[in-house]
């Protein structure tokens, strides 16, 4: 299917008399298409060449002579007086520190006015040096829309049923989430994917979609400051936060289906401050697991690079993967350690350009990535970072109430197969008054291993026994938890 739009401005450029064009794409033979349309236009003479079949006219069979090796193609290209649009595939093996190569392609593009010869440069990465890359124009194909997936994905089921007489098995609803998280992949790559889930078991089932994920972060892989996060977890299993999932799940629609809500802002993301062990970094696997759309985690220790330059350079390709992985949820844990307010003085400026580089991302971005950040320590984040409007809200996941920590004690006691009912669990949330979440989890891990070493079952007594040996944070620092209880009462949401 021709994307209109892509055709429309492929054309425009064309026209525009640009003696260069770089075309960074995978998909050669969608290029190819795009280009003879674009050239029919306007009557361009097409030609395309590879290293493989040598440069020929788009319309006819027959290879000019001597033009395999991309010397040969340019020499001739410069010598001919043949206007028209050369498309060169893979090209930049051969240009990269080749003063001749460069020399030449610089040649035809400064005679361009006497003779109009075009050239197109088509790879899956073009680097050229800014003497050249000042003429040329970049045109970027788009990436398959959901309705091109959708169209790709019942093409593949009709094909499959053709061929074996039945449909797959699978539910409309897992199909449906399986082409959504195939958005920002090639048509190629996802026909591929799907016959592969095919050929696999005869259905398309939620390990299908698990599967795409992690095809799609590994063809996008950026060096590790993104990774993508596996143990994922739903609102049922966070205890408390009832304003939270609220919020969450009034935006939940509109970030998964925006084309069902014309008029209203998509969903940017939300700031989640509070002491640590309250369930933050629950609360964004849990946005991610009910949402049911990707996890990524940005991951500030990969990130930072001792050369000048490259650790911005770093955090824009990282942000550039996130978007590609459209619709996700991107996970900042303990952003004040990453993005923490500093003059710059003591690392050469580094910190405010990446400050810099992550609120101008923030500002402009138009992909679908919902941001999760965390923090324990406002102080240490920049004034610029918390403004009205960076994050939809800022909430704060103060420790758990009473009926918050009962609920936490019946989540964790049932993950760990023992019956919530057999517990005294009002008396549990009393003796635990000060406890965050994680203390909780680990009072009740604790326990198990005292009531192994006894060949005891778990019971209240050992939880209760636990409870009173464990000192929480919120005593060890008590201080420190109520200036920050006081700070957020008056400046952000609570989350529960």
């Amino acid at each position: 299917m021709l994307n209109k739009d892509e055709l429309r401005d492929l054309a425009l450029i064309l026209k525009s008399r640009y003696p260069i064009v770089m075309i960074e794409t995978l998909e050669e033979q969608n290029v190819i298409h795009l280009l003879s349309r674009a050239c029919s236009l306007d009557d361009f003479p097409f030609f395309v060449w590879n290293a493989v079949e040598g440069l020929r006219r788009y319309s006819r069979p027959e290879v000019i002579a001597q033009t395999f090796e991309l010397e040969e193609v340019l020499r001739h290209i410069h010598h001919t007086a043949q206007n028209g649009v050369y498309a060169l595939f893979d090209a930049q093996p051969w240009i990269d520190d080749n003063p001749l190569m460069l020399r030449y392609i610089r040649q035809i593009a400064m005679s361009f006015n006497e003779t109009a010869r075009t050239l197109v440069l088509v790879s899956n990465k073009i680097s050229l040096p800014e003497e050249i890359s000042r003429m040329s124009a970049t045109f970027r194909p788009a990436p398959p829309s959901l309705a091109d997936l959708r169209l790709v994905f019942r093409e593949e089921i009709s094909e499959w049923t053709r061929h074996y007489g039945t449909p797959p098995r699978g539910t409309q609803e897992i199909a449906d989430l399986m082409v959504q998280q195939m958005l920002g992949m090639y048509k190629d790559d996802a026909r591929r994917l799907i016959r592969q889930c095919l050929e696999d078991d005869g259905a398309i089932t939620m390990k299908d979609v698990a599967r795409v994920l992690q095809h799609k972060h590994e063809s996008l892989a950026d060096g590790g400051t993104i990774q993508l996060e596996t143990s994922l977890e739903r609102f049922e299993n966070v205890g408390g936060q009832a304003h939270l999932k609220r919020w969450l799940e009034l935006r939940r629609e509109v970030f998964l289906k925006p084309e069902t809500a014309e008029g209203i802002d998509m969903p940017r993301g939300v700031l989640l401050l509070g002491v640590q062990g309250s369930g933050k970094s629950l609360a964004a696997k849990a946005v991610a697991g009910s949402w049911n759309v990707p996890l990524l985690r940005l991951d500030f220790g990969a990130l930072y690079n001792k050369f000048h330059g490259e650790t911005e350079r770093n955090l824009r390709e990282a942000l550039k993967t996130a978007g590609r992985m459209e619709p996700c949820v991107l996970w900042l844990d303990e952003i004040e350690k990453g993005i923490a307010s500093d003059d710059g003085s003591g690392d050469g400026g580094v910190s405010r350009r990446v400050l810099a580089t992550f609120l101008t991302w923030m500002n402009e971005r138009k992909r679908r990535v919902f941001l999760v950040a965390t923090a324990n320590d406002i102080s240490r984040l920049p004034p610029e970072l918390l403004r009205k409007g960076r994050f939809d809200e800022i909430f704060f996941v103060d420790l758990p109430d009473a009926p918050t920590r009962s609920e936490i004690f019946r989540i964790h006691l049932a993950k760990r197969k023992c019956a919530p009912e057999n517990f005294d669990l009002e008396s549990l949330s009393n003796t635990s008054e000060g406890f965050s979440g994680a203390e909780i989890e680990q009072v009740i891990i604790a326990a198990l291993y005292e009531a192994r070493a006894t060949k005891e079952p778990l019971s209240t007594n050992h939880l209760v026994e636990e409870l009173r040996a464990t000192r929480p944070l919120s005593r060890i620092r008590a201080e420190e938890v109520q200036a920050l209880r006081r700070w957020a009462k008056e400046r952000t949401v609570m989350a529960n």
